[in-house]
């Protein structure tokens, strides 16, 4: 398959540096928002209804091929007794679930983000309006508490950002300590390893309402 383009390698092996050490710790929960790579977009208006001439990519970061995501050591972190929660659109959801057996886990469940509709994008004659996080489990591991559904309607954010309400979740689901594989920004008590997470003017916005009054850490 196609590798890291010669334009892109540069800003994406940073990203995960740390990955190319032996670990240094074992998490019990592990989140991957992989940048999966879609190619260009925008050569055809559904508005005019004809080739608009303009071409662009469909991603705003570098991307990666399915086989680099799935040649990250992202196993070796977690622990013996673990959970994964890997982010997909349907379009990578077959190799999402390749990936997370590849890494180690045991396929669960597919959860589903449903968002309002913005209009047409990527997805061809139906719109694309959700995407998927693939639950694996290591070693048995249980979760902490149930929730009554598999879909949830978290309000979007910026191009690719994932919705605190996420975040939320993974913490009443499962135990620390906490990994971030690819992360978009620092997040209060997880580890996070990524191109876009270390701006600490954002730290505080990602505390819940007990940590910002100090009466649990952070």
């Amino acid at each position: 398959g196609a590798g890291v383009s010669p334009d892109n390698h540069n800003l994406i092996l940073p990203m995960f540096s740390p990955m190319a050490q032996p670990p240094t710790k074992r998490y019990r929960t592990i989140v991957a928002d992989p940048p999966w790579r879609y190619g260009q977009a925008g050569g055809y208006s559904w508005r005019k209804g004809r080739p608009s001439g303009e071409a662009r990519p469909m991603t705003p970061y570098p991307s990666m091929a399915a086989e680099e995501i799935l040649a990250l050591p992202v196993g070796n972190w977690a622990d013996e007794r673990s959970h994964l929660y890997l982010w997909t659109t349907q379009r990578y959801l077959e190799d999402a679930l390749t990936i997370a057996k590849g890494w180690g886990f045991e396929v669960r469940k597919i959860l589903i983000w449903c968002k309002a509709p913005t209009g047409f994008s990527m997805g061809g004659a139906f719109g694309n309006s959700t995407e998927f996080i693939v639950t694996g489990v290591r070693g048995n591991l249980s979760y902490q508490n149930r929730v009554p559904r598999d879909w949830f309607e978290w309000k979007r954010g910026t191009h690719s950002e994932k919705p605190n309400a996420f975040y939320d979740l993974v913490q009443h689901m499962s135990i620390g300590p906490y990994l971030d594989v690819f992360a978009r920004k620092q997040r209060m008590g997880w580890d996070c390893f990524g191109n876009e997470a270390y701006n600490p003017s954002e730290l505080l916005a990602t505390l819940t309402d007990e940590q910002a009054e100090g009466l649990v850490p952070a």
